[in-house]
């Protein structure tokens, strides 16, 4: 089973966004990404050619998020 699961890490702990489906000492393999921004993970897609930061601010502003309801 392959699980992917957000946290973050605070004062030299993982805090996991939520629990786990695991057994107690149950061994588990675990592989650390930084998460990548909006904006990062588009580079290239976009014929943008202005500042990266006002693309990222773009991006990342919920004004413009895909939850957005009309």
């Amino acid at each position: 089973m392959s699980l992917e699961v957000e946290a973050t890490y605070e004062n030299g702990v993982l805090k996991l966004d939520r629990p786990l489906p695991l057994a107690e000492k149950e061994r588990v393999t675990i592989e650390i990404k930084p998460r990548i921004s909006v904006a990062r993970r588009m580079q290239g897609r976009l014929k943008w050619t202005g500042d990266p930061e006002v693309l990222r601010q773009i991006a990342e502003d919920p004004e413009f998020g895909i939850l957005e309801s009309p």
